[in-house]
């Protein structure tokens, strides 16, 4: 496991949200201190505000390759294209080891819970999700992919 799936995992055992851990893994690359990455993410987790629709580890990978390799100009078509075609890609590589990038697919649940209260991270909900290994993998596909395309400067 690589030092930023280890860092992301971490972090969700800690109790932060599956967006949060890997925003928060990749918070110093990004200059930002871990709780600044976590108030950015908080409203990913559980798949967007527990809804779950887009994973939030796969949110959080989405965040951190945008702050890292995103764009920030409105008329920047290219690099435009360029943002879109890293996530696809980031979230092609997810979607190619879990089988989907929904949250409730992954959880295996017919639908939403339907209530924004989270659940307690008691011994039991770590037995039955598997949050902790996507969130590692959502981190590690990040890491090999930036190490696999360097920074243009």
């Amino acid at each position: 496991m690589s030092e930023k799936a280890q860092r992301a995992k971490a972090l969700f055992l800690e109790g932060y949200n599956c967006a949060q851990a890997v925003a928060g893994a990749f918070a110093p690359e990004m200059g930002l201190s871990v709780d600044a990455a976590a108030r950015l993410a908080s409203g990913f987790g559980g798949g967007m505000g527990r809804m779950r629709e887009v994973c939030g580890a796969v949110s959080g990978m989405t965040l951190a390759a945008s702050a890292l390799r995103g764009y920030n100009d409105p008329k920047a078509g290219p690099e435009k294209t360029d943002t879109y075609a890293m996530i696809q890609e980031l979230a092609g590589r997810f979607r190619a080891e879990n089988g989907s990038i929904i949250c409730r697919e992954l959880l295996g649940l017919a639908r939403p819970e339907g209530t924004p209260q989270a659940e307690a991270r008691t011994p039991e909900y770590y037995k039955k999700r598997p949050c902790p290994e996507l969130v590692a993998l959502a981190a590690q596909i990040l890491e090999e992919w930036l190490a696999e395309h360097p920074a243009r400067l």
